[in-house]
């Protein structure tokens, strides 16, 4: 665009904890002129009618009317990841602007996570690691003993890019594939990773070994897995959640946890992220009293979450 003044893009940030990459600055200068969202604020005047993008890293700057009103020129609004929850996007279309988000770019990552939870789960990865550099530690348990994964049933809720990803590398562990999604796949698409159909959910809790939640989070999704579908599931069963915190009752899974309604959890993400840092939140206590939990920087997607939830894994000890 030589000659021509380049769009304004508004971003929160350069760098720090919530501001776009610095390895993405080069190539984002090539095609807009970026406003942090402190220099909008400061010159608001002169920088509204700039601005034509605003671009989301870690759900920042936050989309709400006044911001929408303020940026009469504003034609997109692009999401770093995949999930636009976080978003008011009726209120959005409503100033005409569009949005764009990555449905595919964190496929295979996430992918990737959600089989990396399953194994460490089912080989008691977290645990044992605690019980390898624990000063104290003299002799290991005879019956220190994980479940299988080749030969088991995987359920996974949520048969989209990420879920069928899932379905390959599970049909690599020789596991028997389950799947609920509101539309059925083809046909050749089951076939490809040996995957039965559940139409009701019901059918896909009772039988799985290990269930895997794959789905975007929506009114009808909330808190989609609660008392009710965890007893459900089988005694010897694990919990997989890859998708968000909210899609899971917390409370419920707690429950369930030191009740044994479960055998484990292994969680990506969580209501709300991060978990306070206190003994008495309900899942971190689980760390001292069912098990174990982990924490990482996000490893499922860059999309993950808002504020960091990193890996979790508590596992309810038989």
């Amino acid at each position: 665009m030589k000659g021509e003044e380049l769009p304004g893009l508004l971003v929160n940030e350069i760098g720090g904890m919530h501001g776009i990459l610095h390895d993405h600055v080069e190539f984002l200068k090539k095609h807009f002129c970026l406003i942090t969202i402190k220099e909008f604020l400061e010159n608001k005047k002169n920088m509204s009618k700039k601005v034509q993008a605003v671009y989301l890293w870690w759900h920042k700057p936050v989309i709400d009317r006044d911001l929408l009103q303020s940026l009469p020129n504003l034609k997109v609004i692009a999401n770093s990841g995949v999930g636009m929850d976080h978003l008011d996007l009726k209120l959005v279309a409503s100033f005409g602007v569009k949005m764009a988000n990555a449905p595919c770019a964190v496929s295979s990552s996430t992918a990737d996570t959600g089989m990396a939870l399953l194994l460490a789960s089912a080989r008691r990865l977290v645990e044992g690691y605690h019980v390898a550099v624990s000063p104290s530690t003299e002799y290991y348990e005879a019956d220190f003993l994980g479940v299988e994964v080749t030969g088991a049933t995987l359920g996974i809720l949520g048969m989209g890019s990420i879920g069928y990803k899932i379905a390959l590398r599970a049909k690599a562990f020789e596991m028997k594939i389950l799947y609920h999604n509101r539309t059925r796949r083809k046909e050749q698409e089951e076939q490809a990773v040996g995957a039965s159909y559940c139409e009701k959910i019901e059918d896909l809790l009772c039988q799985a070994d290990f269930v895997m939640v794959v789905v975007s989070l929506t009114p009808q999704t909330h808190k989609l897995i609660g008392k009710r579908e965890m007893e459900l599931m089988k005694p010897t069963a694990t919990l997989i959640n890859i998708s968000r915190g909210a899609v899971v009752d917390q409370e419920a899974l707690v429950i369930a946890l030191r009740a044994g309604v479960i055998r484990a959890a292994a969680l990506d993400v969580t209501y709300p992220e991060p978990l306070p840092r206190s003994p008495s939140h309900l899942l971190l206590f689980l760390r001292s009293t069912a098990g174990g939990l982990s924490g990482t920087q996000p490893v499922g997607s860059g999309d993950a979450s808002p504020t960091a939830p990193g890996l979790h894994v508590c596992v309810k000890l038989l």
